[in-house]
């Protein structure tokens, strides 16, 4: 990574209110060190910082994804139930999930529209809907 992203990582975790170690910046640096925004899992994010070097644990990689999530700058998406995708996009918007890749990727925001919710029970308020449309390649 160039020293351009490790910044960009920094200011990154600095703005979230968390404290900026060499195992937090590593991490932020493969989800936003590009500027660019991904849907990781935990796992994919560990293969991908063993490959650049890192030296961080799977237990490490899902701690910190949990912080990221906790200090709002990561979204966590839960497919199946059990699956979990992590999102540096957190404003509301829905997602593809390709069921032959077991990708995630956004959906356009634009062509989604909710006309009616149901009422939330008494003494509790809708947080937030999640939308995962599942594709899956014809034939």
């Amino acid at each position: 990574m160039t020293p351009n992203s490790q910044e960009i990582a920094t200011d990154w975790l600095v703005d979230a209110g968390l404290r900026p170690t060499r195992q937090r910046v590593a991490l932020a640096e493969l989800l936003v060190g590009d500027g660019r925004h991904r849907h990781v899992t935990a796992e994919s994010l560990f293969d991908a910082a063993r490959t650049k070097g890192a030296a961080v644990s799977l237990a490490t990689v899902y701690n910190t994804l949990r912080a990221f999530c906790e200090a709002g700058v990561l979204q966590e998406i839960t497919v199946d139930g059990s699956k979990s995708y992590f999102d540096t996009n957190t404003h509301d918007h829905p997602h593809f999930f390709w069921e032959d890749e077991g990708r995630l990727s956004d959906a356009p925001s634009d062509q989604l529209v909710i006309q009616r919710l149901p009422e939330a029970p008494e003494g509790v308020e809708i947080a937030s809907v999640d939308v995962v449309i599942r594709l899956r390649r014809k034939g």
